[in-house]
C-alpha cells in the first residue's frame, strides 16, 4: 500500500514541470480542537488540464486507521468553479465510490474555498444512501 502511494506521489511530481500542482484538504469537524481539523484529510492533486484533475487525499478506514483515497474532479462548464466530484478508497474502491458536485471560489492568490456535496454510490445495509457536505480549501500552484 505504502509502496502504491509512494508510486503514485513520485509519478505525480514528475509530471510537475509542465502542470498545474494543488493542495487540498477538507474541515473535519469530528476532530479535536487542533490542526487535525484541517489536516485529517489532506492531499495532492495533479490538474491534468483544464477540465480534469486526480490525486490522493488522506482518510479514515472503517477501523478508523490512517488510509488513503484516490479522487477525480471534472470540470463543468455550466458555472464556473463547478465541479463533479469522484472519490474511492484504494482497498474496495468498487464498493465505498463517493460522487458529488462542488464549486471552488477563488480567495486568494491560488487559495480557493471548496464546499461540496458527495453521497455514496451504493446503499448501505438500511438501503439509504446519506451523504456529506464538506468545506475544503486548496492551494493551486
Amino acid at each position: 500500500m505504502k509502496k502504491l502511494f509512494l508510486t503514485a506521489v513520485v509519478a505525480l511530481f514528475s509530471l510537475a514541470a509542465s502542470a498545474q500542482l494543488m493542495l487540498v484538504t477538507t474541515y473535519d469537524g469530528d476532530q479535536e480542537e487542533n490542526m487535525d481539523k484541517l489536516t485529517a484529510h489532506a492531499g495532492i492533486g495533479y490538474v491534468v488540464n483544464d477540465a480534469i484533475t486526480v490525486g490522493a487525499v488522506r482518510a479514515k478506514d472503517a477501523n478508523g486507521d490512517d488510509a488513503y483515497e484516490i479522487f477525480g474532479r471534472y470540470s463543468l462548464p455550466m458555472v464556473d468553479g463547478m465541479y463533479a466530484a469522484l472519490q474511492a478508497p484504494l482497498s474496495d474502491a468498487t464498493d465505498n465510490m463517493r460522487i458529488g458536485v462542488g464549486v471552488s471560489f477563488p480567495i486568494w492568490n491560488g487559495l480557493h474555498i471548496e464546499p461540496n456535496y458527495l453521497m455514496p454510490i451504493q446503499a448501505d445495509e438500511n438501503d439509504e444512501r446519506e451523504g456529506k457536505f464538506n468545506i475544503g480549501l486548496s492551494w493551486r500552484f
